[in-house]
């Protein structure tokens, strides 16, 4: 594929990341000794992942705005343009030496999401996707699944864990859909999920307790791959609820009538 100027930029910072990344990576399993040493460990690597981004980034559009997982929100005096940055989406997996972990980079403009990068560095899986343009897998063209029917499809979500998430709501959704479906899949990282979803691996996806950098590149690469992302009731606002339901159309209206019916408490029809 020919990548926009733009898209290079992403993908450079991305690939940068990834290898520092990759490189740390190759030492967790040295450092399951203690509580405290891994944990810092894993602290250490997405800073140096995130500074690395920063760097690559600001060089290359020095105005641009920042919304980072670890530094929080930077103003820049393009007011116009703010790229969205988990440099480490995946954490626990990467802690636990699971290699299901990302640099996940996305750019708003004028408050819309127009392009998304995902890498998984130990895949060595790349996915791109700029608004208009299509969506990509290293360099491959890459399409949402085109299974209409639950009961054949596979869906990805997230769960909650030890003080996260909210166990109730999770159950009630989780309850009426694994009756529906042909699986339900937690990967553990939000980005790689949506980024799945994009290359029709899974068929649809939601959950809740999200942040904005854990979402918002895989938004723009579902919908690049002619996919549907919203929040649950159907709204635009996924980065400000912290909720989202993908996949094509149809299972994309079936898992908001799922979710909407659990959320309620009414049985599906």
């Amino acid at each position: 594929m020919a990548r926009s100027a733009l898209l290079n930029v992403m993908v450079a910072a991305a690939e940068k990341a990834g290898r520092s990344l990759a490189r740390d990576f190759g030492e967790v399993e040295n450092l399951q000794v203690s509580r405290k040493g891994p944990a810092d460990f894993v602290s250490k690597a997405d800073m140096r992942a995130e500074e690395i981004v920063y760097r690559e980034l600001s060089k290359a559009r020095p105005g641009y705005g920042f919304l980072m997982e670890e530094s929080g929100s930077t103003k820049g005096e393009d007011d116009q343009h703010r790229w969205i940055v988990d440099p480490l989406d995946g954490t626990s997996n990467f802690l636990h030496g699971v290699p299901i972990f990302c640099v996940s980079i996305a750019l708003e403009r004028q408050g819309e999401l127009v392009a998304g990068v995902i890498y998984n560095p130990v895949m060595n899986e790349l996915f791109v996707a700029e608004r208009g343009g299509g969506a990509f897998l290293n360099d491959r063209r890459i399409r949402v699944a085109a299974r209409t029917d639950l009961a054949d499809s596979l869906i990805a979500t997230g769960l909650p864990f030890l003080g996260h998430g909210n166990q109730v709501q999770t159950l009630s959704e989780l309850q009426p859909l694994m009756s529906r479906v042909a699986g339900i899949r937690r990967a553990g990282a939000a980005a790689i999920d949506l980024a799945w979803v994009a290359a029709g691996r899974y068929d649809g996806y939601w959950e809740h307790d999200l942040k904005p950098w854990d979402i918002a590149a895989g938004v723009v690469l579902v919908r690049e791959a002619g996919g549907f992302v919203t929040a649950p009731d159907g709204s635009d606002r996924m980065l400000a609820t912290g909720s989202v339901v993908a996949g094509n159309e149809t299972l994309h209206r079936a898992l908001t009538k799922t979710l909407r019916a659990a959320s309620e408490g009414r049985a599906i029809r």
